[in-house]
């Protein structure tokens, strides 16, 4: 088995792409007009941080923030929490998305499922906000209001938010793939009184009526005044749930569009964490710091022009969706598309990118690893010839990944893997585009943030893991949570570990040059005879491996009693989990990272328990192995496939009950 080199040199820009970068640019907006003169990343990320209030001052001038008042100041304190960004301004986020409004030129493309494919002028975007906007002052919608959605990445889900935004309401998402129970523990909490949702939705060619749920939501979320339907599948008439109204009701208005003047924390949205192991916790971002926040993502670092097209694949519960709103600020096409990467083929996504002239293309390293399992070489079907970008997040990227990208995507191509949260809507570290892409490398750490790798005595540490940690405020950090009493909830997540200093929970190595590699979740170490990995470490040797899937490994310590670390791997159809496939795995990972990593066991399972948003659930289904019950160890509202969890209660019946050496294997297949 071939695996690529970290570090080896994938790509490098030209001397006329370094040229033309937005980062560059900024560098020489910075010596012409401030006298600044900064030649290298590093130095620019050093600057950055150091000189904190003058980099977002700068930022705030350069991205032409629109304030109706002036701000007194950048910043209160860098103290965390608490810090108050750009006091005295008032604005509004949406205003900032129809800055570079042409009438005539696409705003959105759009394709799902069961709609084919569409687009949007500017002046349908400008027409349709204006109209839902009115509508909803008409029905006494107020400044900070609720609103929420309960529906999928589709064009009428955009106008909601933004219709929203200008007259400041609070707007609030579930994609209508979260069941029941998990939407109403999230509204609830916030009580909105406007719901916009689908009648339904297709996904993977299965048609889903979603009337039963809505009719749970309003029972469940009393504040609810308003139902507003979009007809999506036509599986029933929006009249028939109560004090509902058809979507096409909201666009009869010809008003104006007008933006409310709020002040730089005014609330934008709320959304969520994962809610594995309690109520979801509702994180709210405020109109200013996400604006300025996005400004800063789109026209400095991430290369957005308004000639580009945008595309993240994504639900509307996850926070990309949010942050492909923000391709509006810089004037360029979002590219929206709704349904089942794999239906009707693994090339669905590949098809819609090239068809719609995607220029940024952004996804998870999930599906990209997807992609190469199942030897899918998208250029072998599609010219992709707009494409200049791909953008990885939501887990770390293998080295092979990023080889796969180079050898089956396109060779001349900017690929940046990103690593940041739905806590402040945006990346930690990432890439950029007048640097080098080594395999398995984050060249730098985002603009503005300082990020740092702590120790266990809170040390700032070296080419060497250790936490995630954030040492300076950002405006895109979570107001509050709502409803959370003294903040008690908020400095729990965050400031718990480290006095004044933000914890993620993520293992990070930033090496001598400022580049990074991010090891994955910090609560799911793998610690072996006081030797700590991430478990990333083992998924990249393992899911390698051509007869494996994916794969999952917990790491159990029975107190008292041993330490036993089982792996669990999904297999490719038809493939067995022979002894000598075993043996493979085991000697790969010898061979590619120790042998005091080797599973203690292996055993094939149907599918690895997920997160709504894709993201393996390995500190729950530790709990579960040692014995806790499933109400204890995870909300199973909170996956995309509950009934997985079966097994892991099963497995940890069976090993809590024999001794080691008696274990008898639980295979599926």
């Amino acid at each position: 088995m071939n695996l690529s080199v970290e570090g080896s040199v994938l790509w490098e820009p030209t001397e006329e792409q370094i040229a033309n970068s937005n980062i560059t640019r900024f560098q020489n907006w910075l010596k012409q007009n401030k006298n600044i003169s900064i030649s290298t990343v590093q130095d620019l990320w050093n600057w950055s941080i150091k000189e904190l209030e003058t980099f977002w001052a700068f930022v705030w001038e350069y991205g032409e923030v629109h304030s109706s008042t002036p701000y007194h100041q950048v910043l209160s304190s860098r103290r965390m929490p608490g810090a108050k960004w750009f006091e005295g301004a008032r604005l509004n986020y949406a205003q900032h998305c129809f800055r570079y409004v042409v009438p005539s030129k696409t705003a959105i493309i759009f394709q799902s499922e069961n709609k084919g494919y569409q687009e949007f002028t500017w002046e349908e975007l400008l027409r349709k906000t204006a109209s839902v906007a009115n509508y909803l002052k008409e029905q006494g919608v107020q400044k900070g209001d609720r609103i929420v959605s309960y529906m999928p990445n589709i064009p009428e889900t955009v106008i909601a938010f933004l219709a929203c935004a200008s007259i400041g309401a609070i707007w609030s998402s579930c994609s209508p793939d979260f069941g029941s129970n998990s939407v109403i523990d999230r509204f609830r909490q916030i009580d909105p009184v406007f719901l916009f949702a689908v009648d339904g939705y297709q996904y993977n060619g299965k048609t889903f009526n979603k009337k039963e749920v809505i009719e749970r939501i309003q029972q469940e979320v009393p504040s609810i005044k308003k139902t507003i339907i979009v007809s999506y599948i036509d599986s029933f008439e929006p009249t028939e749930l109560k004090n509902s109204e058809n979507w096409e009701k909201t666009l009869h208005s010809d008003a104006e569009l007008t933006f409310e003047q709020l002040p730089f924390d005014h609330p934008l949205w709320i959304v969520y964490s994962s809610g594995t192991t309690g109520l979801p916790k509702p994180i709210v971002h405020g109109h200013g710091g996400i604006l300025i926040e996005q400004i800063k993502l789109s026209s400095i670092e991430q290369n957005f022009t308004t000639e580009d097209c945008i595309f993240w694949f994504t639900t509307t519960g996850w926070m990309m969706w949010n942050s492909l709103i923000g391709g509006l600020l810089s004037g360029a096409t979002i590219a929206l598309y709704d349904g089942s990467p794999t239906y009707p083929n693994l090339g669905v996504l590949w098809d819609f990118v090239n068809k719609s002239r995607v220029s940024i293309f952004g996804t998870s390293a999930a599906y990209i690893d997807l992609c190469m399992k199942y030897n899918f070489r998208p250029k072998d079907y599609f010219p992709l010839e707009e494409l200049k970008a791909v953008i990885s997040t939501a887990s770390p990227m293998t080295e092979n990944a990023y080889k796969w990208v180079y050898e089956n995507v396109k060779k001349d191509i900017w690929l940046s893997s990103t690593s940041g949260g739905t806590d402040v809507c945006t990346a930690f570290v990432g890439g950029t585009p007048i640097l080098p892409v080594r395999s398995g490398i984050i060249p730098t750490r985002a603009l503005g943030v300082k990020v740092e790798s702590y120790d266990d005595n809170g040390n700032p540490i070296k080419n060497s893991v250790g936490e995630l940690v954030i040492t300076t405020p950002m405006p895109s950090m979570p107001l509050y949570f709502w409803n959370d009493k003294d903040n008690v909830r908020y400095l729990e997540s965050y400031f718990e570990t480290f006095v004044n200093v933000w914890r993620h929970g993520d293992w990070i190595q930033i090496n001598d040059d400022g580049s990074c590699v991010i090891y994955g979740r910090s609560d799911s170490t793998i610690n072996r005879s006081g030797i700590r990995m991430g478990t990333s470490e083992i998924y990249k040797i393992v899911d390698a491996i051509p007869e494996i899937l994916e794969s999952l490994i917990i790491d159990l310590e029975y107190s008292g009693k041993y330490s036993f670390m089982p792996l669990f791997v999904v297999l490719h159809w038809g493939v067995k989990l022979t002894d000598e496939l075993k043996q493979v795995i085991n000697e790969q990972i010898m061979q590619n990272l120790s042998p005091r990593f080797v599973p203690d066991a292996i055993y094939a399972i149907k599918e690895v328990p997920k997160t709504l948003n894709g993201k393996k659930l390995e500190v729950p289904i530790r709990k579960i192995l040692l014995g806790m019950s499933i109400e204890k160890s995870i909300n199973p509202d909170s996956m995309v496939n509950p009934k997985s969890l079966q097994y892991f209660v099963d497995f940890a019946l069976h090993i809590n009950s024999m001794k080691l050496n008696e274990q008898k294997q639980l295979n599926y297949r």
